[in-house]
């Protein structure tokens, strides 16, 4: 009988012996012994080494001093998509799986029948938004997806419940800002701002000193200037046909 025949007759085979035991620089270890560690001899969970860092799409760990590399700045994307439901969901989803945060998100009909645009902005460095554009226009209902171009034309809405111990100076403020009074009660007062960023952050600013009591920001949207499509390959409203998923 030969050895291997022994070997599959006999104890089972660990996989690690005597020899194999001692090259490792460890102590020779009984055939069929188990060579894994207690229980009580592993460490526990805040005692593991956890790599920092997030994965890429292959599943690959990225190393947060390569990423750092990249300065993130503020990008604004509009995406084209196909009215279905649950359609933001899966953009949403989608982007927040790859652990990228969206600042803000709006969505709303276009001039085509069925089609809606989304506006998403994300601080992200140049590498992470192009991983964001290529991901979304995997997904079925996205027609067309990019980063506005250039200087954009962006606006966003907001409403501020304020309170009303000085009616008067709310009410200059909001004419200040070319904001308006929606709503005006005994104890506060709601004024409706629209505009770009900076002067929506400086109109908060200005109310703060009588006491916000509430706030509902939309979020900006944004379309690209001139005859410069917003989102890569869009066709204008006034085009015999809609943008297409070949374009």
């Amino acid at each position: 009988m030969s050895d291997d025949t022994a070997a599959s007759d006999g104890e089972p085979h660990t996989g690690r012996d005597e020899a194999s035991a001692a090259a490792d620089g460890g102590s020779p270890v009984a055939p069929g012994a188990d060579s894994r560690p207690l229980p009580g001899e592993q460490p526990g969970p805040n005692e593991r080494n956890h790599p920092e860092g997030r994965r890429n799409l292959e599943g690959i760990r990225i190393d947060p001093v390569v990423e750092a590399e990249h300065e993130s700045h503020r990008a604004v994307i509009s995406a084209l998509v196909e009215d279905e439901p649950g359609v933001l969901a899966r953009v949403s989803g989608l982007v927040s799986r790859r652990q990228f945060n969206i600042e803000s998100l709006t969505v709303g009909p276009t001039t085509v029948d069925g089609h809606s645009r989304i506006t998403m902005v994300v601080e992200e460095t140049d590498p992470g938004i192009d991983q964001i554009e290529k991901q979304m226009s995997k997904l079925k209902p996205v027609i067309s997806v990019g980063e506005v171009a250039g200087d954009a034309v962006t606006s966003e809405l907001v409403l501020l419940k304020i309170e009303a111990d000085d009616p008067a100076a709310v009410h200059a403020v909001a004419e200040m800002y070319d904001g308006r009074t929606v709503d005006a009660g005994p104890e506060t007062i709601t004024v409706e701002l629209t505009g770009d960023k900076a002067s929506i952050d400086n109109a908060i600013g200005a109310f703060d000193r009588f006491g916000i009591v509430e706030i509902a920001r939309t979020g900006p949207t944004a379309l690209a200037r001139g005859n410069t499509p917003t989102a890569p390959g869009e066709k204008p409203g006034t085009a015999a046909e809609p943008t297409t998923h070949d374009d």
